[in-house]
């Protein structure tokens, strides 16, 4: 059980603090509400961006990572389509530092055409290098606009162009952060050898002075239902022929959100699962086969991926896929197989909450989604998901027309 204790700020600010003195160091967890579901069509990316202009001096502070370095601390952030999230990592004499830092780029970063221009620098760069420069880095790129025609799902945290990052303007890129960099719009976790008093204060002293900003509330299309299957063809210079299946699942919230997380499991996490067994070991059609949710807060997508053995048609490896899927949507599951997952989960779960870095993020992303004391009936949910429900979601899920399949051809 993780005992939480919280507050709101006056200014909107929600602060999470979970008292952990087995270790002499503070996890420092802020989680903006804002991932690259909230950028506009034609100007994506900003999210991924912002990743990088928040380390790049704020209006204060002109180097973020010196200051920290200098008490010990460690530092680091990543984006999502929901979220983006930074942390800080210090000895417990220094917490103050942590505070003093991470309030002053809340308050305003030093926007500058030179901090700008060198992050998008970086920003082009990661694309080039990641997206169009290795194989299949551009999966993604392909495979989320088949999936979703309305919501912004259809675009990855990256962007979908990277000329969407080399156009970003100062003006815009200033808007974008008091629209949404904001303590009405953040959740802060505290965790290590710390009291809730001592945490208030601190909050009140540096996040308290920061006004509320108004941020729009969130009103997002919804991603109609799939009527029909999607098929892609694509020819790129990769090492083998690939196939990419993506399902529309729930949401993160759903009641059912469990119950997709560990079929995904039974397909595909180790080598005893079913589909590295059956489509690897015994077939021999694929060299690598994987199972896997988005894990989105909106409706995500339930994806397979596999590449295939030289001489082994899309036909081939399709239907053998398809075969597995049936097979988890009509024969029932053995107690063993299910209890294996669950308590491989369950495992998992409680090494991961031994870490306070890993709590004070988890903490604060089900306080965005619900309430942080939810965190406590992860496991419980995850156990309570039966062999029936496991069949009768899979029929729902594997249906033909809620597929889009995404076939990378290798060049000859």
């Amino acid at each position: 059980m993780i005992a939480i204790e919280k507050f709101t700020l006056d200014n909107g600010l929600r602060v999470l603090v979970h008292t952990d003195s087995s270790t002499p160091i503070v996890s420092f967890n802020m989680l903006y509400n804002v991932g690259s579901r909230d950028e506009e069509p034609d100007k994506t990316g900003f999210a991924h961006l912002f990743e990088h202009l928040m380390f790049g001096g704020s209006v204060n502070i002109p180097s973020f990572d010196e200051p920290l370095e200098r008490v010990g601390a460690e530092n680091n952030a990543f984006t999502s389509n929901d979220i983006t999230n930074y942390y800080i990592t210090v000895p417990k004499p220094n917490i103050e530092t942590a505070f003093w830092m991470e309030s002053d780029r809340m308050l305003s970063l030093a926007f500058s055409k030179k901090s700008l221009d060198t992050q998008k620098k970086v920003v082009v760069e990661e694309f080039n290098q990641r997206y169009l420069n290795q194989p299949y880095g551009d999966v993604w790129l392909l495979l989320r606009p088949l999936a979703y025609k309305h919501h912004p799902y259809q675009w990855p945290t990256i962007g979908k162009s990277v000329d969407h990052i080399k156009d970003a303007t100062l003006d815009y890129v200033k808007e974008f952060f008091f629209k949404h960099y904001a303590p009405n719009n953040a959740i802060l976790c505290v965790a290590g050898p710390v009291s809730k008093e001592e945490i208030y204060q601190l909050s009140n002293k540096w996040f308290g002075p920061i006004e509320r900003r108004d941020v729009i509330p969130r009103n997002l299309p919804k991603e109609p239902t799939q009527t029909e299957p999607r098929r892609l063809e694509v020819v790129r210079d990769v090492p083998y022929d690939a196939i990419y299946k993506a399902f529309h699942m729930c949401n993160r919230n759903h009641p059912d959100f469990h119950t997709y997380d560990l079929m995904s499991d039974l397909l595909s996490n180790g080598r005893s699962a079913r589909l590295f067994q059956r489509l690897v070991k015994e077939l021999g059609l694929f060299s690598d086969v994987n199972a896997f949710i988005t894990g989105d807060i909106d409706e995500g997508l339930f994806v397979i991926t596999g590449r295939l053995v030289k001489g082994v048609t899309f036909e081939e490896g399709e239907a053998a896929i398809n075969e597995e899927l049936n097979l988890l949507a009509s024969e029932p599951l053995s107690d063993y197989e299910l209890d294996k997952v669950k308590n491989k989960f369950e495992s998992n779960f409680t090494f991961g909450e031994t870490s306070p870095l890993d709590k004070a993020m988890n903490l604060c992303f089900f306080e965005l989604i619900s309430k942080a004391e939810d965190i406590n009936q992860e496991v419980p949910k995850y156990l309570s998901v039966s062999a029936q429900r496991v069949i009768e979601v899979a029929n729902e899920l594997f249906r033909p027309e809620n597929s889009s399949t995404l076939l990378i051809k290798a060049k000859n």
